[in-house]
């Protein structure tokens, strides 16, 4: 019975429209009354799930994002890339692959890289006469593997949430990610023939050397975050620090294009978003507690694994249940929902915390790219002016592209357990 308070109530108030933070939290109050356990649980519970040094991390990856956003760094990093690729046929959409991979390396964050690229690429691809739709959805995937590649927001919940080394989880990230990026760009090169796209023109080796300096400050970013991580130097909390300095000195100091007067706004932009990742955070605490007190992921994980003893059959089964999850929940919730219920079973089949920590994001992130609630696709939507249901069939190619490395995740465990 407790069950269906929490995840019919959680239904019902996501219906009704509310955050998923508000209907997660509503329903698990509902279930403390019917419980009769105290109402002061409430508050316990959602303080201890942010009283979490590793959580730290979240608002300054935020705060880092936000930073490189109004300090100029998105732009010189599409500049960069745009001139290695010029003389390509659609090269404008080689820009948006690339820099997607390059801006997650930042960030940590897909929509928020969704809205960057979205906002600069875009209206330049609309001009040049790319197709609206295929724009539009270029944008939202790449843009979205900034939830896969490290310092990926995600993948920091999921290391916390099943105490896993946040480190050895960035490191598995990166091939992933760097092949999803690979697989757009070659499709984008297979579509821009079809369509007879232009080419930018090439740029001489001069201005490559003068982009590549002006970009460079901008391109240390993910070195220092990776590099720092995996060498020991600092924690990824630690990192997030030690990036958000380092983007508003580049800001301030190198590129000029921070004041003092916008300091104000690039910190409440970090502080908004960190506050409802948050919100979810404590509110799904307190959720998956409740379910814990009842052993009901432990009945749902018996009942998965009940289904066939057959280990790929049931990583199909996982794959196809994250995938409809996506559609509906996003990353951050999902994963804390799903873990305590999931991880048991991966952990009974032999598979690796770390590699089934990227099944799981990578999931989740094509979720983003899928409606009813595909964030991402409804962000470049809005940029785009397409309705987001008529981007559907644009989005299919890059679905294919993502599942294909998923496939390679779930089956191949070597690829991602490399660096364990």
């Amino acid at each position: 019975m407790l069950g269906l308070i929490l995840f019919g109530g959680f239904a019902f108030f996501l219906v009704l429209g509310l955050p998923v933070g508000f209907g997660l939290a509503l329903a698990s109050v509902a279930a403390i009354f019917y419980k009769g356990f105290p109402i002061a649980l409430f508050g316990q519970r959602m303080f201890t799930a942010v009283d979490s040094f590793p959580l730290m991390a979240i608002p300054l990856f935020m705060l880092a994002g936000s930073l490189m956003g109004h300090g100029g760094i998105t732009r010189r990093i599409i500049n960069f890339t745009l001139s290695f690729v010029g003389n390509v046929r659609g090269s404008l959409g080689h820009v948006v692959s690339l820099s997607g991979v390059i801006m997650g390396g930042i960030s940590g964050s897909g929509v928020a890289d969704v809205a960057a690229l979205g906002s600069v690429m875009i209206p330049e691809m609309k001009d040049r006469k790319y197709d609206a739709g295929f724009s539009a959805a270029l944008v939202a995937c790449s843009g979205s593997i900034g939830l896969i590649v490290p310092p990926s927001i995600a993948i920091i919940i999921y290391g916390v949430a099943t105490q896993s080394s946040i480190g050895d989880l960035f490191m598995a990230a990166i091939a992933p990610g760097v092949l999803i990026g690979l697989g757009f760009l070659a499709y984008s090169y297979y579509f821009a023939r079809k369509k007879g796209y232009p080419k930018e023109g090439k740029v001489s080796h001069q201005e490559k050397c003068r982009r590549f300096k002006d970009a460079s400050w901008a391109l240390m970013m993910p070195i220092i975050i990776i590099g720092g991580i995996r060498m020991g130097i600092f924690t990824p909390t630690e990192g997030g620090a030690v990036v958000s300095v380092y983007a508003l000195f580049v800001g301030m100091f190198v590129y000029k294009e921070i004041t003092l007067a916008k300091i104000p706004r690039i910190c409440m932009e970090a502080a908004i978003a960190t506050a409802v990742i948050s919100a979810i955070i404590a509110s799904t605490s307190l959720f998956g507690w409740l379910l814990t007190s009842e052993q009901i992921p432990q009945y749902l994980a018996g009942k998965i694994l009940s289904l066939t003893d057959n280990k790929y059959v049931l990583l199909l089964l996982i794959n196809v249940m994250l995938l409809i999850v996506g559609m509906f929940i996003d990353s951050g919730p999902a994963i804390l929902l799903l873990t305590p219920i999931l991880g048991p079973v991966a952990s009974s089949l032999g598979i690796d915390p770390v590699q089934f920590g990227l099944v799981m994001v990578i999931n989740l992130t094509i979720g983003l790219l899928t409606p009813p609630v595909g964030t991402a696709m409804y962000v470049a939507a809005n940029i785009s002016g397409v309705p987001a249901l008529k981007l559907t069939k644009s989005f299919v190619p890059f679905w294919m592209i993502m599942i294909a490395v998923l496939m390679l995740v779930t089956f191949v465990p070597a690829f991602t357990t490399w660096a364990s």
